[in-house]
């Protein structure tokens, strides 16, 4: 393990439940000797990305704000979805959400609502359950095969659980059938009256960067609404990828 990753390891261990944290709890989550465990706080406290909130512990820094910020501004996922995906709350009338895996957590990146707007317990950046909900499996279907089989080994036994395959090969039928469906459909998976559809965006090389997920209440994904929602779900999508291209491309001169 590298020093960098020493050190981004102490900023791991802060979460929604436990948002401060005592250097020797640092020390002993992390097995760090004391001398090293100081000059990596230091260091992170320097860098603003750790602040002191009270006599030897610490909570997350204003560095991490202002990087929130510059990734709502310059994230060129998020840039050439937002527009898109306007139109597409304008159009059918239910909350669309932009979600994004990151090694195996899976988070919400923008939210657009719309008259209807639901309460969701979960918004930007708080991480959702890796299987559940139609945009995780959209996501989860589209990856390459050696990064779906590491994300197996880390949740076989979770993935067995939920009855998604009982080893990596019915897993691998599983994330299949949802790549060949090409949308998603869910209901009250990650939180109960909420329903779901999804579809993945694909970057220039075809890798899933993120999903766009049409979200409201059940009763608005009947099967009439769900096969007029589907192309324009799809074409919101088709239009995402277009203008992430379109920003991959140097410019001309």
């Amino acid at each position: 393990m590298s020093s960098l990753s020493r050190v981004l390891a102490i900023l791991d261990l802060f979460t929604e439940t436990q948002p401060t944290w005592h250097s020797d709890e640092i020390m002993a989550a992390l097995s760090y000797a004391r001398p090293t465990a100081y000059r990596y706080i230091k260091d992170l406290v320097s860098a603003g990305y750790l602040q002191r909130v009270a006599a030897g512990r610490y909570a997350l820094g204003a560095r991490i704000i202002e990087l929130d910020y510059l990734v709502r501004n310059s994230d060129p996922v998020l840039i050439a979805a937002v527009p898109a995906m306007e139109a597409l709350a304008r159009d059918v009338g239910l909350d669309v959400v932009l979600t994004a895996l990151f090694r195996d957590r899976v988070i919400d990146i923008h939210r657009v609502q719309s008259a209807f707007a639901l309460r969701l317990a979960y918004g930007r950046g708080r991480p959702r359950p890796l299987f559940q909900g139609a945009a995780p499996k959209v996501i989860l279907a589209h990856l390459a095969r050696a990064q779906a089989a590491k994300i197996y080994k880390a949740h076989a036994a979770k993935i067995a659980g939920l009855g998604l395959g009982a080893d990596w090969s019915a897993f691998r039928d599983q994330l299949a059938a949802w790549r060949r469906a090409g949308v998603h459909v869910s209901m009250g998976e990650l939180e109960a009256g909420v329903g779901a559809m999804a579809a993945p965006i694909l970057n220039a090389q075809r890798e899933v960067v993120a999903a766009v997920a049409l979200v409201g209440a059940p009763e608005r994904f009947d099967p009439v609404s769900l096969a007029q929602m589907r192309p324009r779900l799809l074409e919101a999508c088709r239009r995402i990828e277009t203008a992430l291209a379109e920003t991959g491309r140097a410019p001309d001169g």
